[in-house]
């Protein structure tokens, strides 16, 4: 349902719009725009293992070379 906001008698456009964004503000529409633009992907379950895996791999090189004191 869109917002309607007509000016008034002896308004001035400053406080239109003022107005204007107060109804978006209480509304909700502004903060569902950005849940729904900022929205990420859900990752699938293989590349979820796999980047857990990859991470796994890196920790135990960075161990090791620690242990011979490359780092």
């Amino acid at each position: 349902m869109p917002l309607k906001v007509k000016k008034q008698l002896k308004e001035t456009s400053q406080s239109l719009i003022y107005r204007f964004g107060k109804k978006i503000r209480k509304s909700g529409i502004l903060l569902e725009a950005r849940k729904r633009r900022f929205k990420e992907k859900e990752k699938s379950r293989q590349l979820l293992r796999r980047s857990a895996l990859r991470r796994e791999e890196k920790r135990k090189e960075y161990e090791k070379l620690k242990k011979l004191g490359k780092l």
